[in-house]
């Protein structure tokens, strides 16, 4: 048999999938089933961890599509960016617009028929400050931009916690900060590398109004203050030593970068940081699932073994 040609999207609908920013909408995807693990003793109910996160990622995927069409005209001028489908006219405004309205609408029909409404409003809540307060506002407005809209970047956790718990719960909250504290030195490091650019089209971001060497002291700084709050799972007693070890190995390799990037102006450090700072919190956020889940089982059994001796 003659061997077959891959099968691939057309073009209009590769575009349409590369406007939701799929490797960003995957990793919120992935702090919002973490919150839902972690609000489980055991499995959470199918419908919070398949409906509410799929309710999510639709939202976040809506926002990024919004994003893409407030930023077209930055987006057309900056070399990161100008290859994106708005700017190279592969889809127009329009259609960006029209798919954005489906993703929200998709979103907030499954979370309030299948979840609660409590996940619904929190969700929608993020998606207008991501979408709209950040990109229009906030993005344009302070050198602070990143790290006062990190809050709707940080809000995933809790929306996969209330969808079980249908409540906001202080371990949540927990989550949302270590994300929230997490962003600043993530994306500033990404900020860094792309100063020029930023300044071109205008936006304040801190590298650009307070200059490349005050950004490596802040990228710095808030890793330090990220490490005292990534501990505070193990002080509060929501994790135990798995987690801790994890972090703390996890926390000296976040440190170290930093260090070196304070230090050192060498071209490639600014990128290398950022892209170990995804890897820093992806595996974080594993460490708490398997430290959760271990001591489940150790309940679970040491209860099984109680009541056989009786």
């Amino acid at each position: 048999m003659a061997a077959t040609e891959p099968i691939s999207l057309p073009a209009s609908w590769r575009s349409f999938y590369e406007l939701t920013k799929p490797r960003v909408v995957m990793l919120i995807v992935f702090t919002s089933i973490v919150g839902t693990l972690l609000a489980s003793a055991g499995m959470p109910p199918w419908d919070a961890l398949i409906c509410g996160n799929l309710g999510v990622g639709f939202a976040a995927a809506s926002a990024a599509v919004i994003n893409h069409v407030l930023d077209e005209r930055i987006d057309a001028q900056m070399s990161r960016t100008k290859r994106r489908p708005l700017p190279t006219g592969k889809l127009s405004a329009r259609a960006a617009l029209a798919f954005a309205f489906v993703l929200a609408v998709l979103s907030m029909t499954i979370l309030v028929l299948f979840v609660n409404w409590l996940t619904a409003v929190l969700t929608f809540a993020s998606l207008i400050g991501y979408a709209v307060i950040y990109t229009v506002w906030l993005k344009r407005a302070t050198s602070q931009n990143i790290v006062i809209g990190g809050a709707a970047g940080a809000a995933p956790p809790v929306l996969g916690w209330a969808a079980v718990t249908n409540s906001i719960d202080a371990n949540a909250l927990l989550l949302f900060l270590i994300v929230f504290v997490w962003t600043p030195p993530h994306f500033w490091a990404l900020a860094i590398a792309r100063k020029d650019e930023y300044a071109k089209v205008g936006i304040p971001m801190l590298p650009v109004t307070h200059g490349v060497a005050f950004t490596r002291l802040q990228v710095l700084l808030y890793t330090v203050l990220l490490v005292a709050v990534t501990l505070m799972p193990f002080v509060t007693g929501m994790s135990g030593l798995i987690y801790l070890g994890a972090a703390l190995v996890l926390n000296a390799m976040f440190l170290w970068h930093a260090w070196q990037l304070k230090v050192s102006e060498r071209a490639h450090l600014p990128m290398k940081v950022f892209r170990f700072s995804i890897t820093y919190l992806m595996w974080l956020f594993a460490a708490l699932l398997v430290d959760h889940y271990v001591h489940t089982t150790q309940h679970l059994g040491g209860a099984a073994s109680g009541i056989l001796s009786i």
